[in-house]
């Protein structure tokens, strides 16, 4: 009589995790450090995004990106990312299902209350290993904006801020403007 075979056995748990994540009906999650979390961010919480995007549109069409909350694999983790913003050269996003952080110019979080350690600590050192050239973290608990660039194995190299929001806060090549966070 043949036995069944031992859970995992012959299964590649990172490839099972992310797959089955991308099978929920209904609502969008991701995974951070092997947990599954739902993203389920607040009026306020999309207000500050659409601040954001709303000032780098124009930049973004102009270097033939888009701007989106699309997935964002990190290979060989138990993490699979779904920002509050990313942008992405319009070549890779069409026809994409995930991309990886090293591909977007910029990646832009939004604290909430359930996240904001995640957003400060885990993911900021993510996307610095995975590449992500710009990562700008909106503090919403501590009404600051900070900018990391020069992406590490061991994280950003520099960071701009933090700034209290009303401060100008300015977005380096190629995006070469200034948002203005008096909104956020």
């Amino acid at each position: 009589m043949a036995t069944a075979p031992e859970y995992g056995e012959g299964i590649d748990p990172e490839h099972a995790l992310k797959y089955a994540i991308q099978h929920i009906a209904g609502d969008r999650v991701e995974i951070v450090e092997g947990v599954i979390v739902p993203v389920t961010p607040t009026w306020d919480h999309e207000n500050a995004a659409a601040e954001i995007r709303d000032q780098i549109n124009a930049r973004a069409r102009e270097l033939e990106c888009v701007i989106g909350s699309g997935n964002l694999d990190l290979p060989n983790s138990s993490n699979w990312y779904v920002p509050d913003l990313a942008v992405a050269p319009k070549a890779l996003a069409k026809g994409g299902s995930a991309l990886l952080p090293d591909q977007t110019l910029l990646v832009v979080e939004v604290t909430s209350e359930s996240n904001a350690e995640t957003d400060r600590v885990v993911k900021r050192r993510r996307y610095a290993e995975y590449g992500a050239p710009l990562y700008l973290l909106v503090d919403r608990q501590e009404e600051t904006v900070t900018l990391f660039s020069g992406p590490g194995h061991l994280g950003y190299t520099a960071a701009d801020g933090p700034h209290p929001f009303g401060t100008p806060v300015r977005l380096p090549a190629p995006f070469d403007l200034t948002l203005d966070t008096t909104g956020l």
